[in-house]
């Protein structure tokens, strides 16, 4: 089930609009998977959840149809102005497209407050705050992990 969610969202990037996206499509994506790679979330994230999203790439497909899908990943040690701070860099620096993991919430919120100023996808599959599922601001639509509220 996992691997399908993940597989379905590398697919929809052809659909989603980038900062660095192209008038025309070109087919390269780049993945960053920010997580905790060696702290309190490591377990729940970290080097467990890059090694899932190079599997998800792998599995979708995308790359026997002619895609560039690189993944580059990074440890935001749980401080939210490091995680920022990384995203910027990779939005900047590295042409990150779309950030996976950031199992902090934390650091979730203010890589998605970067990742919608910088116009980039922000899939979000740890964070857990009350805070995170209410703002509207940082275009949070839909968000699970126990919480019944759906935006």
């Amino acid at each position: 089930m996992k691997r399908s969610i993940a597989a379905l969202a590398f697919a929809s990037l052809a659909f989603a609009s980038s900062a660095h996206a192209q008038a025309t499509l070109d087919k390269v994506v780049k993945v960053g998977s920010l997580g905790d790679q060696s702290g309190l979330y490591q377990d729940i994230g970290g080097p467990g959840s890059t090694v899932a999203a190079q599997m998800a790439i792998e599995d979708s497909g995308l790359l026997a149809k002619g895609w560039k899908i690189d993944l580059i990943s990074g440890d935001h040690q749980n401080k939210p102005d490091l995680g920022a701070n990384i995203a910027k860099q990779w939005i900047d620096v590295e042409k990150v497209d779309v950030f996976v993991d950031l199992a902090s919430s934390g650091v979730g919120l203010a890589v998605a407050n970067v990742a919608k100023e910088r116009n980039v996808v922000n899939l979000n599959s740890g964070s857990a705050s009350i805070t995170y599922t209410v703002i509207k601001d940082i275009g949070v639509r839909v968000r699970g992990m126990g919480e019944k509220r759906y935006l």
